[in-house]
């Protein structure tokens, strides 16, 4: 099994939290380790040697090629980007110039990419939003990210862009992190408790707490997240508790149990939306170059392109697949009919509310090249916005793959990254089901991380390690089965009370009567729907084909957007009028464009229904088709009812106002076009000293976040020496050895405490000249002395009598400092008065 590799990103003010993190790792945590810092190219790191002081794993500065060992820790060297490949680290120079370079995204990617669920991504201080898209590629493939806690953080910036971007599992400060990592990727859990005989029939005592929390879910949610991977749930759960700090899973199920809002919460965890625009470049580069257009040179290609974004999260994917149809469109030979539908769809309300806005943060620069957010975005203050031109192609919807019905009639499908999450036997429902939405050559889009497994006889592979598949059509039958539970069981659809339409005094008719009245209804009764107040279709009856079209889409029953063009307005008019008035409302010789492209003339009325009660506030509308010889006659012959004429007054007030309407906005637009051109102009210039400030800004930062790093050793580094000179200065004074150092022009530069009893020094005489200097000493010879040791490097030792009858041994030798050059002198003063004193009284005991 390969060594699980753990990436720790970090920038300005990260040092100290790389070291509380190094220090919390347990000596044997069988993983390894890759920092990345933001270093200055062109100075030496000191990185490892202060890491390896705080943890007793090998710290090493990585080198090309370099095998990982697990509980060793890599540092990156300057002026590199490191990746691992193979189990090996890679060193690259960066492509990139100074300030725009992202080295722990270049990390954390290939991890992501080496290997897949097993990849963890850690960010720690930092400014910018290096890390961020790095952690989303983790996420993406199932592995495990983590993420200071900005308050915690120096530089909160590069933390709260991997929170923001919503791909964070873990947030913890740096001291803390390791044990909840190595809690996630330990699997630690609830051993299971053992269920009395006498309570076995209980559902509620039998499931595990994870069950219970999945049904709560289902319950509250309607979707199934039992087909989930297990570790997957976990993590999300985890989550949870941790906020809340509930210890175990049994304890969280009983919290969910009384508490609506936090399921909720927990599905909006569940959910996983980890996307950004064109990502995997490679892949959709292929797609625009080849994959494209083919499917519009195919031949009887349906001139209507549809497509089919599964899992579509915030939208960026579904744009990116707009822009590339775009472009592919733009290559082709004018006039084309080519035109491209692309349906997104997810199961988060949330994430499909920001798709349908189509607004994203600035940093989708970092992905999107200048010239397309030029072409498909406009700038605002705080982001970009999709133009319309996109936003018009993509059709979002919130729909489960699993449950709601799929759309169909499509010529690609992507999905990517979303069946990872999945269990294998979800995985192999879900492949039948996306070929039979396919047409025929259709193209299947998966992530990195996935394939078609077992289902090769449904997909052919166009590009293998593109993940990219062609639609079969000479699959087996029993790989086409569809899953039995990929749409919704009947006994969720809202069904409409029978209308009784009897009357309790008269008896049942007979058998042959109600046969003969049934048939009479079905046969020669006019078509006919009655709809609520809301427009929705509560019952139909007769054949309603060629008035009503179902719309394009997630099905919808409202009759406003089923009835076809040539009706939709008039009866919108007439329901509105009928509302107020109990005659019916008869509307003649209305037009309608059949499918075949002929036309139909239709009498159509309009009643609201007040009885019986059950169709109280409900309307009637009723169609009765004008055969085309008599349909001029019958015009002709029917006079015109008082409601005819106001219908066809309030048509023409309409009508006008609409036409003003247009004359209004006609002139509105060409204001605007005029003042879009001069502001066109204005844009391109600052446009082009934006760009500059920009370049200009990023490597500022750049070498800021540099510099930040450089401080940061060097404060190490003066601390060290600090603590150095605290200890030499207290040697110095427990020896009681009187010392003076002297610079090269014999000025103090340093003493001890002792000295200042035999010389009179003060703290303030730092600098003087050692001739300045008074001294009990009877040595008028001592700065003569000191200079000729200067000049000839020659040792020189006497002993000296004080003034108060003391004996002291002066020495007088060069200062060398480390690089061996001479600054200066060292004067000692060893008091010798006792050992004086002792010759002098043995001199005396001696005979003469």
């Amino acid at each position: 099994m390969s060594i699980r590799i753990l990436g720790i990103g970090a920038s300005a003010g990260g040092l100290a939290p790389l070291e509380q993190f190094l220090s919390a790792i347990p000596s044997h945590s069988n993983m390894a380790y890759v920092v990345v810092q933001h270093l200055d190219p062109t100075h030496k790191a000191m990185l490892p040697e202060l890491l390896q002081r705080v943890t007793p794993m090998s710290v090493k500065e990585a080198t090309q090629g370099m095998s990982i060992d697990p509980d060793c820790v890599y540092v990156i060297p300057p002026n590199t980007e490191i990746s691992v490949v193979d189990g090996q680290l890679n060193l690259a120079k960066p492509v990139e110039p100074r300030g725009m370079r992202l080295p722990i995204n270049v990390l954390f990617s290939s991890l992501a990419s080496a290997h897949g669920d097993q990849a963890i991504g850690v960010v720690l201080s930092g400014m910018g939003s290096d890390g961020t898209l790095g952690l989303q590629a983790i996420k993406a493939v199932g592995g495990l990210t983590a993420v200071q806690q900005p308050d915690t953080a120096q530089f909160d910036a590069m933390p709260q862009s991997a929170i923001s971007a919503n791909c964070a599992d873990i947030i913890a400060p740096p001291g803390d992190l390791p044990e909840r990592i190595l809690a996630c990727i330990t699997g630690k859990t609830e051993p299971a408790e053992p269920v009395p005989a006498e309570t076995e029939s209980e559902p509620e005592r039998e499931s595990t707490p994870l069950q219970r929390i999945l049904r709560l879910l289902q319950q509250r949610t309607r979707h199934d997240f039992s087909l989930y991977k297990p570790s997957t749930l976990h993590r999300r759960i985890e989550r949870r508790m941790a906020i809340h700090e509930i210890a175990t899973l049994t304890l969280y199920a009983d919290f969910l149990q009384h508490n609506a809002q936090e399921i909720d919460l927990l599905f909006k965890e569940v959910l996983i939306g980890v996307t950004s625009f064109f990502r995997d470049a490679p892949v959709w580069q292929y797609l625009a170059d080849t994959v494209l257009p083919k499917l519009l040179t195919g031949s009887d290609r349906d001139p209507h392109l549809r497509a089919w974004v599964v899992g579509c999260s915030t939208g960026e994917e579904a744009y990116t697949l707009a822009m590339l149809f775009t472009e592919v469109l733009e290559k082709l030979p004018k006039p084309h009919e080519f035109t491209v539908q692309i349906f997104a769809s997810d199961l988060s309300p949330d994430a499909i509310a920001t798709a349908r806005r189509g607004h994203y943060p600035s940093a989708i620069s970092n992905s999107v090249s200048p010239e397309r957010l030029a072409r498909f975005f406009n700038a605002q203050d705080d982001g970009y916005r999709i133009k319309q031109e996109i936003r018009d192609l993509v059709l979002f919807a919130q729909q489960d793959v699993v449950l709601d019905p799929p759309f169909t009639r499509l010529d690609l499908i992507s999905c990517r990254n979303l069946l990872i999450y999945f269990d294998q036997s979800l995985q192999r429902k879900l492949m039948p089901l996306f070929h039979y939405s396919l047409r025929g050559e259709g193209v299947l889009l998966l992530g990195s991380s996935e394939t078609v497994g077992r289902y090769n006889q449904l997909f052919a592979p166009i590009q293998s390690k593109l993940r990219l598949y062609r639609r079969q059509d000479n699959a087996l039958s029993d790989d086409l089965r569809l899953p039995v539970k990929s749409f919704p069981p009947l006994s969720w659809i809202t069904k409409e009370p029978p209308l009784s339409v009897s009357n309790a005094s008269h008896p049942p008719h007979d058998n042959l009567q109600s046969a003969a009245d049934q048939v009479l209804l079905q046969v020669y009764a006019p078509a006919a729907v009655v709809v609520n107040e809301d427009g929705d279709i509560v019952y139909i009856s007769g054949r309603t084909g060629k008035y009503l079209e179902p719309a394009a889409g997630k099905a919808n029953w409202n009759f406003h957007a089923m009835v076809r063009e040539g009706l939709r307005t008039p009866i919108g008019i007439a329901l509105r009028q009928v509302a107020e008035q109990s005659e019916p409302l008869h509307l003649q010789g209305l037009q309608v464009q059949l499918p075949g492209g002929a036309t139909q003339s239709v009498d159509i009325t309009v009643q609201a229904l007040r009885e019986p009660s059950a169709l109280r506030g409900m309307k009637m509308i009723v169609f009765r088709d004008i055969a085309a010889a008599h349909a001029s006659v019958a015009d002709a012959d029917k006079p015109k009812t008082a409601a005819q004429h106001t219908h066809a007054a309030e048509l023409q007030q309409y009508q006008d106002e609409i036409q003003m309407l247009r004359e209004e906005n006609r002139a509105s637009r060409e204001e605007l076009q005029s003042a879009n051109e001069e502001l066109q102009s204005t844009n391109e210039e600052l446009q082009s000293t934006n760009e500059e400030l920009t370049t200009s800004k990023e490597e500022m930062q750049s070498m800021n976040e540099e510099l930040q790093t450089i401080n940061a050793e060097m404060q190490t580094k003066l601390d060290d020496l600090a603590l150095a000179q605290s200890d030499m200065k207290n040697l110095l004074n427990s020896i009681e050895i009187a010392i003076l150092f002297l610079d090269q022009n014999l000025n103090l530069r340093r003493f001890t405490d002792r000295a200042c009893k035999i010389i009179s020094i003060r703290e303030g005489d730092i600098g003087r000249p050692l001739g300045d200097l008074t001294s009990t000493l009877e040595y008028p010879q001592l700065n003569e002395d000191a200079q000729t040791t200067l000049d000839t490097l020659v040792f020189c030792e006497k002993q000296i009598t004080t003034t108060d009858g003391r004996w002291f041994t002066v020495r007088i030798m060069p200062y060398h400092r480390l690089d061996n050059v001479i600054d200066g002198v060292v004067i000692t003063l060893l008091d010798i008065t006792a050992t004086k004193k002792l010759e002098q009284g043995l001199r005396k005991d001696l005979p003469s």
